[in-house]
């Protein structure tokens, strides 16, 4: 009888230390997977503002083709072609970049998505295991 409640108490001990051990691998699970969705939140932004800077770029440079090809329209006749091909080129890179970027912007997952759908998993198996 005196070897039962020595025996009682290491095995609540060893109990709570394996408990500890898979909360800590848990959260640390969890903490790797939120870093993970936001290094990927960080790289999608910066995707979003170069598509952004490109877009306005070639549509600055379409706008000031746009005004020098009124201005030329009354000159010789093949510079007209010309700077009428590259205006064209420019704004439609331009629209369709911003297009693009705005497609993907209202495209993109949610933030931590990943994260939460792993905690609603997680918080399923707690309830449905008690």
């Amino acid at each position: 009888m005196a070897d039962e409640p020595q025996a009682a108490p290491e095995g609540l001990f060893e109990s709570l230390k394996t408990l500890s051990v898979s909360l800590v691998s848990i959260v640390h699970t969890r903490l790797e997977l939120l870093s993970t969705d936001v290094a990927e939140e960080r790289e999608q932004l910066t995707s979003f503002l170069v598509l952004g800077l490109v877009a306005l770029g070639c549509l600055g440079v379409g706008v000031v083709l746009l005004a020098m090809l009124v201005v030329v329209a009354f000159w010789d006749t093949h510079r007209l072609l010309a700077l009428s091909g590259m205006t064209g080129l420019f704004l439609m890179a331009g629209i369709g970049l911003g297009w693009f970027a705005l497609h993907r912007v209202r495209t993109k997952p949610r933030l931590f998505e990943a994260s939460l759908a792993e905690l609603s998993k997680d918080r399923q198996q707690l309830r449905s295991g008690s």
